[in-house]
């Protein structure tokens, strides 16, 4: 029952914040903040729960970890740099948070590339000539 610990967390957090908005604005944000971040540690083990399956799987399968490893990076990248731009848009800043999200989309696309030659060479080669 997880979530609804979360849950509870985030509906204290809303209504504390209300409260204090009017009154403390700067201390409101760094409810807001230490919530994110409590929540955010809290999935950490759940996260490394999915990964050590995924791991599992993969030797399995016989799949390369360079390619897992990949796409666990990408994930990453993608929740990292939503995370940050969802607390830097809580702040009012939502431009900074829109550069952040850009920087993510690059950042994945550059991770992409070699899983990407990968599959375009693999489809050159099952081509006959």
């Amino acid at each position: 029952m997880e979530i609804v610990q979360i849950v509870g967390l985030g509906l204290i957090v809303t209504l504390l914040t209300a409260l204090l908005t009017d009154k403390s604005p700067q201390f409101s944000f760094l409810i807001i903040i230490f919530a994110e971040v409590i929540i955010f540690f809290f999935l950490i083990e759940k996260i490394s729960d999915i990964i050590l399956v995924l791991e599992r799987l993969a030797v399995r399968a016989n799949i390369n970890m360079v390619y897992l490893e990949t796409i666990l990076k990408i994930i990453g990248i993608a929740y990292i740099a939503e995370f940050g731009a969802q607390i830097t848009r809580d702040a009012g800043q939502g431009a900074i948070a829109s550069k952040i999200e850009l920087a993510g989309k690059i950042l994945i696309m550059v991770m992409a590339v070699p899983i990407i030659s990968v599959i375009i060479e693999t489809v050159i080669n099952l081509i006959p000539n």
